[in-house]
């Protein structure tokens, strides 16, 4: 699972993103490949606000046993529905292949223990939410040389795979600290004692 999973990690979530735009700048796609980086940073901005606002009132959604958003399903489930377009030139490929990653990638994190089931089902949502927007703002993928997209994909996974973006402790200090202005959030360190989250995006 942790394999699996580690495909998943914004470590390499991000380098994947920006060598495919150029990949798509490159081969002359030009919209395609702002759009794609649009949409994906988009959905990471999401996440990460997200994870900002759960963290920081933890004393208000903590009993839902929702404290962290899983970035590993939403960021992999955008990209995912993202490459499936492109390589298979369908737009109606996005949300089967978006769909699947983040219910794969979902039970990996769940049986790793590093997130809850409310906690994936955010993440897989607002993934979702990135790859519908892909798909409404994309238009028809051109005639694209799948082969050289391939490669990139595969040499990007396969170098940055098994690092790991350690970002959950900057995201819970920061997190904490705007939750101090919110009456009801006040006391967030405290409640997130109760769950020992991994460090990581």
């Amino acid at each position: 699972m942790r394999y699996l999973t580690d495909f998943a990690d914004q470590a390499v979530i991000m380098p994947l993103v920006l060598a495919v735009s150029v990949a798509l700048w490159w081969q002359g796609w030009k919209r395609g490949a702002l759009i794609w980086l649009v949409v994906t940073g988009g959905t990471f901005a999401a996440i990460l606000t997200a994870k900002l606002v759960f963290l920081g009132c933890a004393p208000v959604f903590g009993p839902l046993n929702l404290y962290s958003p899983s970035g590993h399903v939403a960021a992999s489930s955008v990209v995912a529905g993202g490459l499936a377009a492109i390589l298979t030139g369908r737009l109606r490929s996005i949300l089967p292949a978006a769909l699947v990653t983040a219910i794969v990638i979902s039970i990996s994190r769940i049986l790793l223990g590093a997130h809850t089931v409310p906690e994936v089902i955010v993440g897989g949502m607002i993934g979702m939410a990135g790859a519908a927007a892909l798909m409404h703002f994309t238009g028809t993928p051109p005639r694209l040389r799948v082969k050289p997209l391939v490669a990139v994909v595969l040499i990007v996974a396969t170098a940055f795979h098994g690092l790991r973006l350690p970002a959950e402790a900057a995201i819970r200090r920061t997190a904490f600290s705007a939750a101090q202005i919110i009456p009801a959030c006040r006391g967030a360190a405290e409640a997130y004692r109760h769950r020992d989250l991994h460090e990581e995006f």
